[in-house]
């Protein structure tokens, strides 16, 4: 029976990944004196755009498999950044959640870092929060600093999709959020030689 989110297939990996960071913003000029007004909606998401390497058709059927199984824009899966599986930060210690935060916030209070550790986490880094269905990808936007308690203010896109609770874990190591192909339609490509060719979209599921 297939339960969802999925796991990729273990082999290959992509052979190229672009991801992309989105924001909903109004912006209007005014045509006699240029001026610009902008206004910030709640929305923000990652979406990413996976192409595989040409594979040999008894590899392909596990990514054919993969993506069928979806069954379009219903199933949910696991996806991260690959090129960054490791934080470029200290990121010592047992971090988690400090305190119970609510929804749309764009900081996440968090303890548990070793104390006193200049650049705990790195702009650029990725965490990971929550499981299942609501396991979320965010990336750490500014250097981090833990204070002497291993305290620490993390800025992070996108937004908190759910209020997280107090003690909640945060991983640091292979992040991965929960993501959603773009399209009902899955495509692959089969070649005269049996070389198969493996493309799909994809955006934060939430």
């Amino acid at each position: 029976m297939v339960t969802y989110p999925l796991s990729y297939p273990t082999a290959p990996g992509p052979q190229k990944l672009v991801l992309s960071a989105t924001n909903t913003i109004g912006m209007s000029k005014s045509p006699f004196t240029g001026q610009q007004q902008t206004y910030q909606w709640p929305s923000e998401f990652f979406s990413l755009d996976v192409s595989l390497p040409p594979m040999l058709q008894a590899t392909a059927q596990a990514w054919v498999a993969f993506l069928v199984a979806l069954r379009g824009q219903l199933g949910t899966f696991y996806a991260g950044d690959s090129s960054v599986l490791e934080p470029a930060g200290v990121a010592t210690g047992t971090p988690l959640v400090s305190g119970a935060q609510t929804a749309m916030s764009t900081s996440l209070t968090t303890k548990g870092w070793t104390a006193g550790v200049s650049n705990i986490l790195l702009a650029g880094d990725y965490i990971q929060l929550g499981t299942g269905v609501q396991q979320r990808l965010y990336k750490v936007l500014t250097n981090a600093t833990s204070d002497g308690s291993g305290h620490a203010t993390l800025d992070i896109f996108p937004r908190l999709r759910e209020g997280v609770s107090d003690a909640q874990p945060i991983t640091t190591i292979n992040c991965m959020g929960t993501f959603r192909l773009s399209s009902n339609e899955r495509k692959w490509t089969v070649e005269e030689i049996q070389l198969y060719g493996v493309d799909f979209s994809a955006e934060e599921a939430f």
